[in-house]
């Protein structure tokens, strides 16, 4: 079984803010007008083991891998981790590397040429490599995290996003998405 594959319904509370195809930027800012970006890295590596099939790259293939923390005055709510393939670097997606602290889903959602794929969905613990990074800012670690991630396209070069949802969202309702359209 894939992982991926986890119904996003199983995940209660969540689910409203996992299964929303929109901007997450945009439904985090209806919640916290003052919500920032910080850039934690940004770096040539090999994605995670899972990465490679989802982007169509051979493994020992580098990436541009970029992870930033969405937060709420000083509350981070959510981990981002984006792979880039570097062919995409070389073509439609070379503007990105000059994003900073500013949110990638902005950029992507204001290309009405931006393709974007089905969201999948799973929980987050310890043996994913995404774990550490996730939980790295938080003052205590939970043992498990709702994560989904979501394949962009633009000319035919993909981008893949994945986003671990931190325990401090949960105390703020997700907006209805109806409204943020």
């Amino acid at each position: 079984m894939n992982p991926w594959n986890t119904p996003a319904w199983r995940s209660g509370a969540w689910r409203a803010w996992l299964c929303d195809h929109g901007s997450l930027t945009r439904r985090l800012r209806a919640v916290c007008p003052r919500l920032r970006v910080q850039r934690l890295s940004q770096r040539i590596a090999l994605p995670a083991s899972d990465e490679y099939a989802a982007l169509g790259l051979r493994h020992g293939q580098y990436a541009l891998i970029r992870e930033v923390l969405l937060i709420c005055g000083d509350t981070p709510l959510v981990f981002a981790h984006s792979v880039i393939p570097l062919a995409g670097l070389e073509g439609p997606w070379g503007a990105l590397t000059h994003l900073g602290n500013r949110p990638l889903g902005e950029a992507l959602f204001a290309n009405p040429k931006v393709r974007r794929f089905p969201l999948e969905y799973r929980q987050l613990d310890a043996r994913h490599p995404l774990y550490r990074p996730a939980v790295a800012h938080l003052g205590t670690a939970p043992r498990r995290l709702w994560m989904r991630r979501s394949q962009f396209a633009l000319a035919g070069h993909p981008l893949l996003v994945t986003e671990a949802f931190l325990p401090a969202l949960g105390a703020h309702p997700s907006p209805d998405s109806r409204r943020l359209k």
